[in-house]
């Protein structure tokens, strides 16, 4: 974890050493043409040097221990494991009504249909006011509810995002690079028995797993960009991966990078991810633009790090609270993949899905 920023905003590609920052999804960033999607976040993609880096392998280190880290460990963990005495009601309003979010699908399967499109990533908002609110015991109580692998609490000045993904969007480690598109999702059941079987329907849905596979289409194509003759592979697809609160549907692809190529070749080759923009990437990307009511901001970006040998690990910001300190004002984002197969209906139930994952934590 970073303790605080010192450096500037910092151009890709990186030089050598730690950093940690963000991608954002509707401003260039670390492309080298336009991205898709609104531009009126605010926000721009930003790396830092921190001048903390802490590894900290679950054992709270004892009481008077003689380093630098230590005090600051145990004020964070006073802060994550400190009792929470009230969580605010919070009414949350979605900026797109059911009514405007199906016609909206509805266009989206028309563009389909014709062919202009094969799958696009389609999102809409809620947001709500919190005034009296804790990030810190918040971010603490969500990741004890949903257990996510990735996971990130993020801020910067006035702006946190406490993200709760359960996916990666590239992990360059040598010259190995991997990426994992998540496409599907099933809710739990608290029956072991049903569990299963909701498990079962998961992996052998052909709608969830044709949305799977076309993001592992571009994925491979994004990846075959920067990769070595012959190596984009697909180890693992359409494989149920089970959280607390949902299982997903999720695939590996594999390369290795080309000579001459380094880890933010591959970063500039496939963002934004496959996952949250559709097939083909480019057209996806200007429909995106057209239906949503709202900039995407830092969500479909990523938070990451570098690390000094190179090793580059980026997540995929989904399932993701932001909170405005400065105005109170809190905003969550959910979406889903819409595909030839898709119904509007049980789309709205999905993004409905995620939404409770983390609403219901709060």
């Amino acid at each position: 974890m970073a303790r605080r920023s010192t450096g500037p905003y910092v151009p890709e590609p990186l030089d050598q050493g730690t950093w940690a920052g963000r991608l954002v999804f509707d401003h260039p960033g670390v492309l080298d043409r336009p991205v898709g999607g609104l531009t009126s976040s605010g926000l721009h993609s930003a790396w830092w040097r921190p001048d903390m880096v802490l590894q900290w392998d679950g054992v709270r280190p004892g009481r008077g221990a003689e380093s630098a880290e230590a005090p600051l460990l145990d004020a964070l963990l006073a802060t994550a494991e400190k009792p929470v005495t009230h969580r605010p009601i919070a009414l949350w309003e979605r900026r797109t009504p059911k009514d405007r979010y199906l016609a909206t699908v509805r266009k989206l399967l028309a563009h389909i249909q014709r062919g202009d499109i094969y799958e696009i990533n389609y999102c809409t908002e809620r947001t709500t006011q919190l005034e009296d609110f804790d990030p810190y015991a918040a971010f603490a109580r969500l990741l004890d509810a949903t257990d996510a692998p990735f996971a990130s609490l993020y801020r910067s000045g006035d702006l946190f995002a406490l993200c709760m993904s359960p996916e990666r969007f590239l992990r360059i480690e040598g010259r190995q690079v991997l990426t994992e598109p998540m496409k599907g999702t099933r809710r739990r059941s608290r029956d072991a028995a049903e569990d299963a079987v909701l498990a079962h329907e998961l992996a052998q849905d052909p709608k969830e797993r044709s949305e799977n596979i076309m993001a592992v289409d571009v994925a491979r194509h994004d990846l075959s960009r920067i990769a070595a003759p012959g190596s984009v592979q697909v180890p693992e697809l359409c494989a149920v991966r089970t959280y607390p609160n949902v299982h997903q549907l999720v695939s590996t692809v594999r390369a290795e990078l080309r000579n001459g190529l380094g880890p933010w070749d591959a970063v500039r080759a496939a963002f934004p991810m496959a996952s949250m923009t559709g097939a083909p990437k480019r057209r996806a990307l200007e429909l995106i633009t057209e239906a949503e009511e709202m900039p995407r901001g830092l969500f479909s970006g990523s938070l990451g790090f570098q690390l000094p040998d190179g090793t580059l690990d980026l997540n995929v910001v989904i399932r993701t609270l932001t909170w405005d300190a400065r105005t109170g004002r809190a905003s969550l984002i959910t979406g889903g993949a819409i595909t030839a197969q898709s119904d509007a209906e049980q789309e709205w139930e999905e993004c409905e899905l995620k939404a409770r994952s983390i609403l219901d934590a709060l």
